[in-house]
């Protein structure tokens, strides 16, 4: 029997005192988002997770935000001038001069107004590291409304995908919204080392062009000649900035007539409007970006409202040397909020494209269970066809980057049928929060059969609750509690972390608790003392009345 990974706790969990765990899918964007639909001629796959993108986002992305209707444009956060499309230069249907501007975005940064990080973004219950990243100009508040800090779905990690196609002339804007100084250097992508001004292009302030102060912007162009994938990153203090999330994914798409791409893939993930050239070979296509953090970088930032001061910690305090990465993230999530946006939902024989990006500081392993990848493409550049390598392990050195196919045929080689197969970093750290496992950047390939009602996986594993808890990241829950009836391998000081009932009668109290009752007995044992004579006296009334 399968078991629906939303469920409630074991029904051997004994009753606990923190908050319920989390809903696998919380209610957070509308059902209807998750299906295949058409919104100003733009044609949107579908996208079976709990947490979708805002459909009205990708036809944005697709046509410009200059070439959207007003509704549509209203029922996303970007702004008018966000992606700008126009010139149809050579006449087969689809523009070839693209503006794309972004912003620099903080999250679960210091404010002077609360002691809770702002704007805030969660990786895991609980766990809320400062990020810098990369954004679409938005227009509006920064928040997901006036009551809330939680920050708008478009301003997260990783910073988005940027997709083009070959031959056009893109124009990325940077607007420096930040209190730092940045540039983005064009890593493998093709461009030139200055300008059309004669101004450097290629993002290093040391030789090629001074930073991009606070309240500045920069315009860099390309033309880019070669198809592949590649990436963009902040060149200002590099060892810092992309730890700190200023890095992600330029995709060159090959020229095809009337190919309107999807600029921008926020969050990356599934594309939900895959290039002419993709389609001809796939039936879907995913980005996979894979960060890392370490807890003493982005704590800085959150140690002081002062730029001056995080300058000072960040650039001359900060050792990179003695620095270990505690958070494993892909698509800028830890597990268990990796099932809820980064699942691959797909079906029997379909062939997959998955362009994969490492953006941590060190090696990565990524294993698929239950199916064998070939390797397509190594840092944008195509493998020969006759060379190869189909394989269950993909290493990728840092900034590294690989393509591959991904096939659903059940062959025994490709792939072993149908089923929740997970996929993950064999690194091991890569597979823990902070240390605890199960955590870090663990997902997996869905295929639909296995999909119950809200497109939650029908897991036939251990319940997944737990994890869905504050309290496991914060190591109160050993990761065996309630295996059994009987809690063999359980804490039972750990009970009261599980649900929001009062400890059993028999359990011990906690030292406050104690000291309480201790108090009323003693009360209670004054009292009666005090009163002796009298309570003798009713007693003895009592006593001959009942005779």
């Amino acid at each position: 029997m399968t078991a629906d990974v939303s469920s409630m706790p074991d029904a051997h969990a004994k009753p606990a005192q923190a908050a319920a765990p989390e809903p696998f899918c919380p209610p957070e964007r509308p059902v209807q988002w998750r299906d295949a639909q058409k919104i100003d001629g733009v044609e949107i796959e579908e996208e079976r997770v709990c947490l979708p993108d805002n459909p009205y986002d990708i036809a944005a992305f697709v046509k410009g935000t200059n070439n959207i209707s007003m509704p549509t444009l209203m029922k996303t956060r970007l702004a008018a001038d966000s992606v700008i499309k126009r010139n149809d230069r050579d006449g087969d249907g689809d523009p070839d001069e693209i503006i794309i501007k972004l912003e620099v975005a903080e999250l679960n940064g210091a404010s002077p107004d609360t002691t809770e990080p702002v704007h805030s973004f969660a990786i895991a219950p609980g766990i809320k590291p400062a990020f810098w990243v990369f954004a679409p100009k938005v227009r509006g508040m920064a928040t997901k409304d006036a009551h809330s800090i939680e920050a708008n779905p478009l301003l997260r990690p990783p910073s988005p995908t940027i997709r083009v196609e070959q031959g056009d002339t893109i124009k990325i804007v940077l607007e420096n919204t930040h209190y730092f100084p940045h540039t983005i250097h064009l890593h493998g992508v093709d461009h030139p080392y200055v300008d059309a001004k004669g101004e450097g292009n290629d993002g290093v302030p040391q030789t090629s062009e001074g930073f991009v102060i606070p309240g500045q912007a920069r315009t860099y162009d390309i033309t880019p000649r070669q198809p592949g994938t590649f990436i963009y990153h902040c060149h200002v203090q590099t060892h810092t900035h992309l730890a700190m999330g200023l890095i992600g994914m330029v995709v060159v798409e090959e020229n095809r007539p009337d190919n309107w791409v999807q600029t921008l893939n926020v969050g990356a993930g599934k594309v939900r409007h895959p290039s002419k050239a993709v389609r001809e070979e796939y039936d879907q296509e995913y980005d996979l970006v894979y960060q890392a953090v370490d807890k003493e970088l982005h704590g800085i930032v959150q140690s002081s409202n002062d730029p001056r001061v995080i300058a000072k910690r960040m650039n001359r305090e900060y050792d990179l040397t003695d620095a270990t990465e505690d958070y494993f993230l892909l698509n800028g999530r830890s597990f268990p909020y990796t099932l809820r946006e980064s699942l691959l939902v797909v079906e029997p024989d379909q062939n997959i494209k998955l362009r994969m990006l490492n953006a941590q500081g060190e090696l990565l392993a990524v294993h698929t269970h239950g199916h064998k990848a070939t390797i397509t493409h190594y840092d944008g550049v195509a493998v020969n066809p006759q060379a190869r390598i189909t394989r269950d392990i993909f290493d990728l050195a840092p900034a590294q980057r690989v393509d591959l196919r991904l096939t659903t045929t059940d062959d025994g080689l490709h792939n072993y049928g149908q089923g929740i197969w997970v996929f993950h970093d064999h690194v091991e750290r890569g597979i823990t929060t902070d240390g605890m496992n199960p955590g870090g950047n663990i997902s997996a390939i869905v295929y639909k059969s296995y999909l119950g009602p809200g497109d939650v996986p029908k897991v036939q594993g251990v319940d997944l609750s737990r994890y869905f808890t504050e309290a496991f990241h914060q190591r109160k829950l050993p990761v065996w509690q309630n295996i059994d009836a009987w809690d063999s391998l359980g804490d039972p000081e750990a009970r009261s972390q599980e649900t929001a009932q009062p400890p059993e009668a028999g359990e011990e109290a906690s030292p406050w608790g104690r000291f309480w009752i201790g108090l009323l007995i003693g009360l209670l044992a004054y009292v009666l003392f005090s009163n002796r004579e009298r309570a003798r006296e009713l007693f003895c009334r009592y006593v001959l009345e009942k005779s």
